[in-house]
């Protein structure tokens, strides 16, 4: 579980005319038991951190005790700077920090918290009408040198925060602040941020540089985005999320506060919960022919109780059904079979959905998983090469060897390259002092390691990658790997079509151009 810090202090706050109280002891009169602001967020974060810390400025402390956890008294920005190192700068677990009048959904902090970055930022872009993205959301900025392109402070300011940090497609490039410049800025730093315990010290050792730098900053500096800045100027990689079907709001004035409880009725929080338990990264028939109403089936089986490991077993029981029907060589059977085995793989989709979605993760579950999903591919193939034999088309045993052993190899090929890889230190990003104000010297410093990993092997992988924004490149490279889903549908369609022999040898022709594209790769990928 993650150690919770609520920032008690706002930009802007001091400006609001008429609030004598901090944004977060308002009222939201529109949820039931018309609870203040950071009364919801405590309930919230009970089941991760029933004692969070608390900063907050002396005079607005009243409106933080009665809560559970510590409450940190402080007189300025410097002040809120050193009691957030002295906080987490032993932590143990890894952190999660937020403004403490953030309106958020709990689908939001969970998605956040069980993000394997080892820091995420929560970020909206800028929206402006004379700017270009590419279709990974990414500014489009002229073709201008870094060395010519002028750092700025930044006056423009977006949901009440300065436009001060450079996001790129999937992390933060630089921060600004009423001190520190930042070139084409075009994004806010919402307020959560995840981070992962070794980079604790990290951040501790920025807050306090930041705070002996406090009278340099103004009034609208937001905390996060200081944070943020910190870790960016120190090498650390902070990745980025934005809200999508979410909801997150940082509220003010009573004014807004209402108006972000009924925009937050608007969003299907549940739906959002559904869709975040499919996978991202799945394969095109998984993506298009079985996640599209799986989820549906994982939410029936969640809201009856049924666990992952009771779907696993469906998923294994019709597996076995499917070899028994291939077993009997008949042209029914075979069609029989390759329903079946489809329905065992939409099953199989459907113990992973129920675990997240209902949030049962288990070692046995995930083992079981694995496990048999081997286990119902290879009891499929002597289902196919007992029926070959009873049918008469011939001996296929020496063909069901030979896929087995092409897709045991693969198994080994993406096993072993990820043990290696999470052995494998990353690769450094630049740092920069936080006493220089423009950010030149760590564009540049970024700019000359992209142009130092353009070249060789390297360039070869990094033009393969950015083929791979191309949609239909990007589904063409998810196909060639034959994963789960597309061995599945291969077995089903060319067995109710066809034999067992032509099955066989199209899952060789595949599972070989499979292990030859993998193995290149994983070549390729361990010279560079």
């Amino acid at each position: 579980m993650p150690r919770v810090v609520l920032l008690g202090s706002s930009p802007g706050h001091d400006d609001v005319p008429g609030q004598p109280a901090p944004p977060a002891a308002l009222t939201l009169p529109a949820l039931p038991g018309c609870p203040t602001v950071i009364g919801k967020l405590h309930g919230q974060l009970a089941s991760l951190d029933p004692a969070p810390v608390t900063i907050a400025r002396v005079a607005d402390a009243p409106a933080y005790r009665g809560f559970p956890g510590t409450l940190v008294e402080t007189a300025d920005l410097a002040g809120d700077l050193r009691a957030l190192a002295d906080a987490v700068e032993d932590s143990e677990e890894n952190l999660l920090i937020l403004p403490s009048n953030s309106l958020i959904h709990d689908e939001l902090i969970y998605q956040i918290t069980k993000s394997k970055r080892g820091a995420l930022a929560l970020i909206a872009k800028e929206p402006r009408e004379d700017r270009e993205e590419d279709e990974n959301g990414d500014l489009i900025v002229p073709d201008v040198p870094i060395s010519e392109a002028e750092p700025e402070i930044g006056e423009r300011v977006y949901e009440g925060l300065p436009v001060r940090l450079r996001a790129a497609r999937s992390r933060i490039i630089s921060v600004g602040s009423a001190f520190h410049a930042v070139t084409r800025p075009n994004a806010i730093a919402l307020g959560p941020l995840h981070l992962h315990r070794k980079h604790a010290p990290t951040l501790a050792e920025a807050a306090r540089e930041l705070a002996d730098m406090a009278h340099l900053f103004g009034p609208e500096d937001d905390l996060v985005q200081l944070l943020v800045l910190g870790l960016v100027r120190r090498g650390v990689s902070v990745g980025i999320r934005g809200r999508r079907d979410l909801f997150f709001r940082r509220v003010t004035s009573p004014e807004q506060a209402d108006e972000a409880v009924a925009e937050m009725a608007t969003f299907d929080e549940d739906r959002a919960r559904l869709n975040n338990a499919v996978k991202g990264a799945d394969g095109f028939f998984t993506t298009f022919f079985v996640s599209t109403y799986s989820r549906f089936i994982a939410r029936w089986a969640a809201r009856r109780g049924l666990t992952p490991n009771q779907v696993t077993l469906i998923s294994i029981a019709l597996g076995v059904a499917s070899a028994a029907c291939f077993a009997t060589g008949a042209r029914a059977g075979m069609i029989a079979g390759g329903i079946l085995i489809y329905f065992a793989f939409v099953f199989d989709c459907v113990d992973g959905q129920v675990a997240r979605y209902a949030r049962k993760f288990g070692v046995l579950g995930a083992w079981l998983d694995a496990t048999f999903d081997r286990f119902k591919e290879y009891v499929v193939f002597a289902g196919l090469a007992i029926g070959a034999a009873v049918s008469g088309v011939g001996d296929v045993w020496t063909l069901a060897l030979v896929a087995l052993a092409l897709q045991s190899a693969k198994h080994l090929l993406d096993f072993s390259f990820g043990a290696a890889n999470r052995r494998k230190p990353p690769s450094p990003l630049p740092s920069m002092p936080l006493s220089i104000s423009p950010d030149t010297d760590l564009r540049l410093a970024l700019e000359q390691r992209r142009i130092a990993r353009s070249g060789g092997i390297r360039g070869l992988l990094r033009m393969w990658s950015k083929a791979g924004r191309n949609r239909a490149v990007y589904w063409a490279r998810k196909m060639i790997v034959f994963p789960i889903g597309e061995r599945f549908a291969a077995i089903a369609i060319v067995s109710a079509l066809f034999d067992a022999r032509i099955t066989f040898i199209t899952l060789i022709i595949w599972g070989g151009i499979a292990a030859t594209y993998t193995l290149t790769g994983r070549l390729m990928r361990s010279l560079a």
